[in-house]
Formats: structure tokens, C-alpha cells, sequence
């Protein structure tokens, strides 16, 4: 069978986000349900893969909110897109050291992989920790979502503006069986929902995340009910500007959209002013956007690396500050990243943000 065909199966037809979707989880053939995406060895490396310290930080940062709560006995942490474990297990290492927080917390993990998930069962060495598909199980007492790199590997829809009408992006197979796209108007729900967006009204070409806000809109429910936050941790931008930006990433080099399907990450990069305008909209309240390099310096992660670098040989130093280099650069991960924090709670005193 032409590997194209594979992703076609149900119609010839396919909105981009449905496409993708077949593409990135499709139970036998998509990328993350058949392969380690993860690490010098896969397509990409993350920022609990470039440093520990990241991980410690965000652990920190979990700890320094469960205390502006007022210490709940009752406590739930949830990360979505674990990815293979390694920022989780670096948190439950680091949740040790603080045994009455240790004592109260609950750890879920929020995985749609099967394959994924026996990675990550593998990796993390601690077993009080549990795998969920939905939100359900989590009943009492605040609970923090975060996610690191999660939402840009949820597929997007793209439309177009012309005139007083949206069309949407759509993708075919055609007599060869290559991949042609093509724009037809849009549901008139789709419509709506895109024109009550303000941040949207003046794009001519829009991005919008409709299947990772079905996700958010849960999560933001339950926030809402049980009091806490959520913390996103991407690559994206704040000001819209009208550019395509869905990427395919192999071997940790460029890809062209259309080779390699099911054997290349496809993603884009996320609207934060979207998803600040979304949190809003479902009764949260948003935080500023900051870089990545603003949030893990106010987190003091050059202050941990020092004191770590005290015990180091030289050569061990010139790779820490290295790696820490990656992660605060504005040429590399420092600007382009981005942290975004919506929340529901009465205190606003926030670690990382002003």
C-alpha cells in the first residue's frame, strides 16, 4: 500500500488537524504510537533533556505553589505529555527532599500513548504515581497541570480569510497519490468560534487549536472546581502574524511536511495571546507570558548551578554552563520558548512571574 494511502483511510478528504491526527497517533502506524521520538537517538531533544536543573526547577516551582495554597492536605500534580519520563522522575526525585509536601501529593499522568506509557513505566523509577486518559479521578483538593512541550504536538486547524468568508485548509490524494491541498468554507460553527476571538479578527491566515482546547476546556473545569493552575511550558509566539508555521522535524533536522509520515514529529508553534484570550473565556485568570530564560532565572537556576558547580571538575562545569546556555540563550531556547500560567485561586503571588 502507498504509505500516503495509510492516513486516508476513513475518506480521501481530510481537515489538517484530522490528517495530523492520523499521522502523529494513529494505533499502528503514527509517530507517537510507534517510536522514541525522544533524545540524541530520536527526532527532538526537550528541556528536561538538555539539564536536570530544568526539571528541579519546575519541581520547585510545584512546591512554592502547594505553599502560597496554604499546604493542602489534599494535592494533585498532573504532567501532561510525560514524553519518556525523564522530567517526572527528576520531580518525584526532588519531592523526596521535602517530606511534608511528599506525604500529601498525588502524581497523575495524563499519556494517550500505550507505547509512550510503557516507556514511561520503564523509566520512572518510583511507583506511586498514576496514568490517566481522562480527569475523572482527580476529586479533592487543588490540583496543578503542567506541561512541557505538550500542546504544540496537538494538531491544529488552518484557515484562510477571504473577503467576509473562512475557508479551511484540506488535504487530498490524488490520482498518483500524492498529497494536494486544497480550501473549502468552513462550518458555520467553525466560524463562530473563530470570529469570537479578538486576538484572531485582523489574521488573514489563522491557526487555531481546536482539538487542544477540547483538552484545555476540561482542564480549566476542573481547576475551576477544585481551585489551582495550569502551567504550559512551549515554543510559539504572542503576536500573530499570519505565517504557516507546521514543521516537521527528523533525526533533529528539517523535514519536508510530506516525507517521512509517521516517521517524522510533525508540530506548530503555539499562539500564546490565543491561549491567554481561551483561559478567559473559561473563568481563569492568566498570568503574563514570559521566556523561558525570564521564568527560570526568577526561579534562581543560576544560583542552583553554581552551588552544583562548586562540586564539579572543570570539565563537568563547561558542560552544565553549556546546557544551561541552551536552555536561557535568546538565540536558542531562551526567547522562542515560552511559559504561560492560567489559574483559579484567591492568592496571585505566583514563583516566575511578576
Amino acid at each position: 500500500m502507498n504509505p500516503n494511502k495509510i492516513f486516508f483511510k476513513k475518506s480521501k478528504n481530510l481537515p489538517v488537524d484530522i490528517f495530523l491526527r492520523n499521522v502523529l497517533y494513529d494505533k499502528k502506524f503514527g509517530y507517537y504510537t510507534s517510536q522514541m521520538p525522544f533524545g540524541k537517538k530520536g527526532d527532538f531533544i526537550t528541556s528536561p533533556k538538555v539539564s536536570n536543573l530544568f526539571s528541579e526547577i519546575i519541581a520547585i516551582w510545584i512546591i512554592t505553589c502547594w505553599e502560597s495554597f496554604g499546604r493542602p492536605k489534599n494535592f494533585n500534580v498532573v504532567e501532561l505529555g510525560p514524553g519518556d519520563g525523564s522530567l517526572m522522575n527528576i520531580l518525584l526525585r526532588s519531592f523526596k527532599k521535602f517530606p511534608e509536601f511528599n506525604a500529601v501529593k498525588k502524581v497523575f499522568l495524563f499519556e494517550k500513548s500505550n507505547y509512550l506509557k510503557r516507556i514511561q513505566k520503564k523509566k520512572i523509577e518510583y511507583k506511586n504515581v498514576r496514568w490517566i486518559n481522562n480527569f475523572n479521578e482527580i476529586k479533592k483538593g487543588p490540583v496543578i497541570f503542567f506541561g512541557n512541550e505538550f500542546f504544540d504536538a496537538i494538531p491544529i486547524k488552518q484557515f484562510k480569510k477571504m473577503k467576509n468568508s473562512i475557508f479551511e485548509k484540506n488535504y487530498t490524494l490524488d490520482k498518483k497519490n500524492k498529497i494536494k491541498e486544497f480550501f473549502k468554507k468552513t462550518s458555520d460553527a467553525n466560524f463562530k468560534i473563530i470570529q469570537s476571538y479578538k486576538v484572531l479578527k485582523k489574521l488573514k491566515f489563522i491557526e487555531f487549536p481546536k482539538l487542544g482546547f477540547q483538552e484545555l476546556k476540561k482542564i480549566s473545569k476542573k481547576i475551576s472546581k477544585l481551585k489551582g493552575c495550569i502551567l504550559l511550558v512551549d515554543y510559539g509566539y504572542i503576536k500573530p502574524n499570519n505565517e504557516d508555521t507546521l514543521q516537521s522535524i527528523m533525526k533533529h533536522k528539517k523535514n519536508i511536511l510530506f516525507n517521512n509520515l509517521g516517521k517524522a514529529d510533525i508540530t506548530s508553534h503555539v499562539n500564546f495571546a490565543l491561549l491567554d484570550e481561551f483561559f478567559s473565556k473559561n473563568g481563569l485568570k492568566v498570568k503574563n507570558v514570559v521566556t523561558q530564560k525570564q521564568f527560570l532565572e526568577r526561579m534562581g537556576i543560576l544560583n542552583r548551578a553554581e552551588v552544583l558547580a562548586k562540586k564539579m571538575r572543570f570539565t563537568e562545569q563547561s558542560d552544565l554552563y553549556l546546557r544551561i546556555q541552551r536552555l536561557l540563550s535568546p538565540r536558542q531556547m531562551g526567547n522562542l520558548f515560552k511559559v504561560i500560567l492560567a489559574y483559579k485561586f484567591k492568592n496571585n503571588n505566583f514563583a516566575g512571574f511578576k
